[in-house]
């Protein structure tokens, strides 16, 4: 399998690749019929996968002489399932790549990279901050399909009955929690122990888990260590819900706040759909969203998500070139515009930002939280160095393990991970 294509010459590196074994589509081309390529979609098979079905055959519609095999891959098994059939045959010639994943795929050379390809032809129109996290090494091997972050989402009728705001610090949310409790029984606030969920608050104190530059493990340096403080301290006052240390975590806070029986959380823009499901939030307005709290630096700020449309790099040139007009079509201001009515998510292009887009409350107020949102490094680990914290920061906010115990232990177990970093 050929192990990476030049961005500058990838058109005609594709002739040398016909004979290539490509995805799952075999060598139809050959017969002068259409050419069949796979898509591997990582999207909820419930709540957002219908629309890129349809989408699917819109596209097939419009190109007669390509067929989509589309298959549904759960999220969680999808980067060791790609990363399995990538590196010996049975890859699909696109996937949806979440964005911590492109680089790291990109450095094995399982990516194709597309500056100058048709796929990438209206780059201007994309967010720039999301086109540079589709980066490696100066080349760009996904183009953005839909983009997240994190904000702090409450519940506008508990806050107004408890005559409060959108705390902008972390010291306010504390304030605003007791209020709400006093004032209306519920908890004002109820916080994850999930390593993703905590990277804010490093934000607020101008650090993060490692320095990619520097090459250094910053997750104990003494910025990290308040960082960590405070969101442990959020697990323990007046109105703030004790930790939750169970496999069902996630579960629990997301059905407390769409019940109203919490009035506040961190969380992203994929669970507007379901938000929109509970009863307290039936009346879509009532959903209020705020850029998440800032620390004691006074910046606030989440890290940035979503999924890049990726291209495999083994394919050959029919599937290739098939691949490139999906991809374009798939990340097109019309169909992020449908992607957004549909799923309520966020396009990555702000011409797909229309007014019957932003008709919808949630995607509204998610995009004015954007721009605090923090790029990732193009770290290939990057994402993996959240795995011993969501090891280690359950143990810390049940009181099972100290603070400086659990970091030095999250410390070690990065020290496996980029083991070219120094502490």
């Amino acid at each position: 399998m050929r192990r990476g294509i030049a961005a500058t010459a990838l058109v005609a590196s594709l002739a040398l690749a016909a004979t290539a074994c490509g995805g799952d589509g075999g060598s139809d081309s050959e017969s002068g019929g259409p050419v069949t390529i796979t898509w591997w979609d990582t999207s909820n098979a419930t709540n957002e996968a219908p629309t890129y079905r349809a989408l699917v055959k819109e596209f097939e519609a419009a190109h007669k002489d390509i067929k989509v095999k589309y298959v549904n891959v759960p999220f969680d098994q999808a980067q060791n399932k790609f990363d399995t059939a990538a590196g010996s045959k049975g890859a699909p010639d696109v996937l949806r790549s979440e964005v911590g994943w492109t680089p790291a795929f990109a450095k094995k050379g399982f990516f194709a990279p597309l500056d100058g390809t048709e796929a990438l032809a209206e780059q201007d129109e994309f967010q720039p901050s999301l086109i540079e996290q589709a980066k490696y090494e100066g080349k760009t091997y996904g183009v953005p399909l839909v983009t997240d972050t994190l904000a702090l989402v409450y519940n506008k009728e508990l806050f107004a009955k408890a005559g409060v705001e959108a705390p902008k610090t972390w010291e306010d949310l504390k304030k605003a929690a007791a209020v709400i409790k006093d004032k209306t029984g519920v908890d004002g606030y109820w916080g994850s122990t999930a390593g993703y969920y905590a990277q804010p608050f490093l934000y607020g104190e101008g650090t993060d888990t490692v320095d990619a530059e520097a090459k250094k493990i910053t997750v104990r340096s003494p910025e990290a260590e308040k960082a960590y403080g405070t969101w442990l301290s959020l697990f323990d006052g007046k109105g703030l819900h004790k930790a939750d240390t169970t496999a069902d975590a996630y579960a629990h806070i997301q059905d407390a706040f769409v019940s109203g029986k919490v009035a506040a959380i961190i969380q992203g823009p994929w669970e507007i759909t379901n938000f929109y499901k509970g009863s307290a939030f039936k009346d879509k307005n009532n959903l209020g969203i705020a850029t998440v709290p800032a620390g004691s630096t006074g910046k606030a700020g989440a890290p940035t998500g979503g999924h890049n449309l990726s291209v495999y790099a083994g394919s050959d040139q029919a599937h290739q070139k098939a691949a490139l007009k999906f991809v374009k079509f798939m990340t097109s201001a019309k169909a992020q515009e449908t992607i957004a009515l549909k799923n309520s998510t966020l396009p990555t292009r702000q011409d797909a930002y229309t007014a019957k887009v932003k008709a919808d409350p949630g995607i509204a107020g998610y995009q004015t939280v954007l721009s605090a949102a923090r790029p990732r490094p193009a770290l290939p680990e990057y994402s993996s160095l959240w795995v011993p914290l969501d090891d280690e920061l359950p143990k810390i906010a049940g009181g099972d393990e100290s603070l400086d115990k659990g970091l030095s232990n999250v410390e070690t177990a990065m020290t496996k991970l980029v083991p070219d970093f120094a502490k």
